[in-house]
């Protein structure tokens, strides 16, 4: 298996921000493995199907295909060979992604997809089971932990650079939820492996969270 970096947590951690980073400093691939369940979540809803009916959902997983793409330092989410990166980024479809993904036929087949990836090219994996689940053997396991209000802000600050205005305390109270939710589910539930690396991010800037990966990443494989 190629040199694999897994990095998981809760919503708002860092995670995607320091996986990112991380692949570009090392000039491996990024894998954001929660844009795959974003993209699974856009389809359902794209075809009125309630994100709560699972056998709806069951019959049409194996129609969905999704592959994430570099372009030009730029990762596109593609569903079914269209371009949805732009349509997934907002909290109806991420309340959807973490209803969807904890159904084990859609995480089972989203699951081989990733592996597939990881099979082809060293990679950061980013997401909540992949130390645990997608990649048990991973080179390097990360779990990142932050605070709830630390988190909230984050979030705010992301959707204010989008234009769009927010109740902090709604985002709040939907973080505690999808913690829940995510943490609680049957089907790969969030935790830190065993081997994992703690990391508190609540107090770190993102070149900090980054340096800290790239070293740890260059204890195992100093060639990096």
């Amino acid at each position: 298996m190629n040199f694999i970096i897994a990095i998981d947590g809760p919503a708002a951690s860092g995670k995607t921000t320091t996986a990112k980073g991380v692949a570009k400093k090392l000039n491996i691939t990024y894998l954001d493995t929660g844009a795959m369940y974003r993209a699974f979540a856009y389809y359902v809803l794209s075809n009125n199907i309630d994100p709560e009916d699972e056998d709806s959902i069951n019959r049409i997983v194996e129609n969905v295909n999704i592959e994430l793409e570099n372009v030009d330092g730029q990762i596109k989410v593609l569903l079914n060979k269209e371009d949805i990166s732009d349509k997934i980024r907002n909290e109806k479809i991420s309340q959807a992604a973490s209803k969807v993904s904890t159904y084990q036929k859609v995480r089972k087949h989203l699951v081989k997809l990733q592996r597939e990836v990881g099979e082809k090219y060293p990679l950061v994996a980013e997401g909540r089971d992949i130390g645990t689940v997608v990649f048990p053997k991973a080179d390097l396991k990360i779990f990142f932990d932050c605070s709830v209000e630390e988190r909230a802000k984050r979030r705010y600050k992301e959707y204010l650079e989008k234009g769009i205005d927010i109740d902090i305390e709604k985002l709040k109270k939907e973080i505690v939820e999808r913690d829940n939710r995510d943490r609680s589910r049957k089907n790969a539930p969030l935790r830190m492996a065993e081997d994992a690396i703690l990391i508190d991010t609540t107090n770190l800037s993102k070149e900090e969270q980054i340096d800290i990966v790239i070293q740890e990443a260059k204890k195992r494989k100093a060639s990096l």
